[in-house]
């Protein structure tokens, strides 16, 4: 996210090992185009110090990123971003944000080997860079969850209006989001993670 309060919030941050208790540990991916706030929620709800590989932006992006709607940012994923949470006691999540620029999207094959599912962050200035995201994702067969990160000048559409912009199932969740609140980052995610419960139920994850 690219305005002034949007630093991510770094917080307590547990010890790097696992809590003793786990038993279960899940890869989730975030994705969604340039600038959307991957690496702020990554950020803002891992309970370690997250890992980034955020570059520099210089000129040679000029005029090959689109950067609209985040025309301040300094810096950009090149890789990916991990960091972790413990839903519960015994649930890990393991979160792997990718980059946003379509010249680095090569890395998404990788970053989606074995993750169970994806939040989809989506900018509403810039709907139109989630269509290739999306697409990726269902063709690949990875369940996903979309969350509208808050944008000071974003404009705001009915949950619906979005759901037929993005042509999306009836049964994928979409939430709204502010990516730089660790509660509001972790709603998301347990939305993701309840929805893939729905689909072990109904026999639909594999």
């Amino acid at each position: 996210m690219d305005f002034k309060s949007s630093d991510t919030i770094t917080g307590p941050r547990t010890e790097d090992h696992l809590p003793h208790t786990a038993q279960a540990a899940v890869k989730i991916v975030i994705v969604g185009g340039f600038g959307v706030g991957k690496t702020t929620m990554v950020g803002s709800v891992s309970e370690i110090r997250p890992l980034t590989t955020e570059e520099t932006m210089t000129q040679a992006g000029v005029g090959v990123d689109d950067n609209y709607g985040s025309e301040s940012k300094t810096a950009t994923t090149v890789a990916m971003d991990f960091g972790r949470i413990s839903i519960t006691d015994q649930l890990v999540l393991y979160l792997f944000g990718t980059p946003g620029q379509e010249r680095f999207w090569f890395l998404w094959n990788g970053l989606f080997e074995g993750a169970l599912g994806a939040v989809v962050l989506i900018d509403t200035r810039r709907l139109e860079v989630s269509f290739d995201v999306i697409g990726r994702l269902e063709e690949r067969g990875v369940p996903f969850v979309i969350a509208v990160n808050s944008f000071p000048d974003g404009p705001h559409y009915p949950i619906e209006d979005l759901r037929a912009a993005l042509d999306l199932a009836p049964e994928i969740p979409i939430v709204e989001c502010d990516a730089r609140r660790r509660a509001s980052s972790r709603d998301v995610l347990m939305t993701l993670m309840g929805f893939l419960h729905s689909l072990a139920l109904t026999g639909s994850l594999t």
